[in-house]
């Protein structure tokens, strides 16, 4: 016997894309490689451009944690040298 689904078979409409992207479609073969309609270097192009790079803002955060931390250790050390 097979299973039948209850809930009937919708036809899949097309997403929403940045009207830059208009008309991408992306997928995915049997092979895992991705299949793209539009050139992978202007897809590229529009995420550099349009969206914030989450590890890189956290590293810059963490640059900056660091060397805060070296100068304030620095700044220290030289106030101790001068009180002895």
């Amino acid at each position: 016997m097979t299973k039948k689904s209850d809930k009937p078979s919708k036809k899949q409409a097309k997403p929403r894309v940045h009207q830059d992207l208009d008309g991408l479609e992306i997928s995915i073969n049997q092979f895992g490689e991705i299949k793209s309609n539009m050139d992978i270097e202007k897809v590229n192009q529009f995420l550099d451009k349009n969206v914030e790079d989450k590890k890189l803002v956290e590293r810059e955060e963490t640059l900056k944690k660091k060397t805060s931390k070296k100068t304030s250790k620095k700044t220290s050390k030289k106030t101790s040298k001068k009180k002895k």
